[in-house]
């Protein structure tokens, strides 16, 4: 028996990938409408560029978001990698990274609920594509010092965090 019964054939004034669409060209985001349901976008970061997937979910009245990058990781740093994104996950307010085995990517996931026939708006999709980028850019190296480097998740993790405050 669900714990909620939830009905999800809301009607809404326009389909939610639409308003996410319009956003994307508004902003001269590089995009692909792949069908009624799922669109990419590609965006330039400061350490890779991230191809960013939208996708609309009826059964849950939610647009998920995928951000996946190239990270080409080493077989034999894999148990470090899961040990890394564990740590991250813990620290993460919105979303969270997966580790996709069939694909050997790592992608950070997010989804904007919009329940009972909630409509989004532009601000709401550029927060959701901002959140993922900003949160790959600032976990990237993180990734590529454990791949790479062979250092471990806590050293990685407590590089990538250090802020320095102050000038010289």
């Amino acid at each position: 028996m669900p714990l909620l019964n939830v009905e999800t054939s809301s009607q809404r004034a326009e389909h939610p990938l639409d308003v996410v669409e319009r956003t994307a060209f508004l902003n001269d985001w590089r995009f692909d409408r792949l069908d009624l349901d799922e669109m990419s976008v590609t965006v330039a970061g400061r350490w890779a560029a991230y191809q960013v997937s939208f996708t609309w979910l009826e059964e849950v009245e939610a647009i998920h978001i995928g951000c996946a990058f190239d990270l080409r990781m080493r077989e034999a740093r894999l148990t470090e990698v899961l040990r890394l994104l564990s740590l991250v996950n813990q620290q993460l307010l919105v979303g969270h990274f997966d580790f996709w085995p069939s694909e050997n990517i790592v992608v950070f996931r997010h989804a904007l609920i919009l329940a009972d026939g909630a409509e989004p708006n532009p601000g709401q999709c550029e927060t959701l594509l901002q959140a993922a980028v900003e949160t790959c850019e600032r976990y990237f190296q993180a990734l590529q010092f454990v791949t790479w480097s062979d250092k471990s998740a806590r050293e990685a993790l407590d590089y990538v965090l250090f802020e320095t405050e102050g000038t010289a």
